[in-house]
Order: C-alpha cells, then sequence, then structure tokens
C-alpha cells in the first residue's frame, strides 16, 4: 500500500511539473522510480515509456516490454495521477509570470542534477 501512495505522489507531482513547466516523464519519473522504488534505470524507463505508450511511446514501449523491463502496475497508476496532476500544474504557470517559471525551472533541473552526479 506503502508503494500506491508513493506512485500516486509521482504521477500527481510529474503531471503537475508537466503543466506548469513542460517537464515530467525521463527528468522526473525515472529519477523517482529509480530512488523511491528502487526500480532499475531500464525499469524506470521502459514503465515511464509505457506511461505515454499511446501518445508517444509505442514503439520504444514494445522494446522494454519484448526485454521484460516493464511494470504495468506503475504505469497505469502514474498515469492516471499524472493527468490530475498537469491540470493542477498548469494552473499554477499560468498564474505565474514568465521570468518566475523560467526560474522554478532552472532551480528544478540544478537539483536533479546534483542528485544525479552526487548519487545516492
Amino acid at each position: 500500500m506503502n508503494e500506491v501512495i508513493i506512485l500516486l505522489f509521482i504521477g500527481l507531482v510529474a503531471g503537475m511539473l508537466s503543466g506548469m513547466i513542460g517537464i515530467g516523464g525521463g527528468v522526473i519519473i525515472v529519477p523517482a522510480l529509480v530512488y523511491f522504488l528502487g526500480t532499475s534505470q531500464h525499469t524506470a524507463q521502459g514503465t515511464t515509456l509505457a506511461m505515454f505508450l499511446i501518445p508517444i511511446g509505442i514503439l520504444g514501449v514494445m522494446n522494454y516490454y519484448k526485454a521484460g523491463h516493464i511494470d504495468i502496475r506503475i504505469a497505469l497508476i502514474i498515469a492516471i495521477t499524472f493527468v490530475v496532476g498537469s491540470f493542477f500544474g498548469s494552473r499554477i504557470a499560468i498564474s505565474l509570470n514568465q521570468e518566475m517559471l523560467k526560474r522554478i525551472f532552472g532551480v528544478l533541473m540544478l537539483l536533479l542534477a546534483l542528485k544525479m552526479i552526487i548519487g545516492k
């Protein structure tokens, strides 16, 4: 049950950031699956592509699926909450001025880069 709460949170945050500053999948969901759920990098990437299956990643998903690197349950939970999060994130972004939005995006990218470079 704890894992489902983490997945709901990942989907909501990724959706909000996608709606707010145009990021989500590779930048938020992949690292979150690796660091919070302990999935392998391959499974995190394959699962994230599965979440985007219909709109963007069907061919990539087929390759990851054949290699056994997709967790369908995780992809579905995050996909559902991603939709909700993107609605609220876009509402927040619209209310912010362009400079503030740029700063939020830049700080987030910097923090994620530092996390990836420094490690756990």
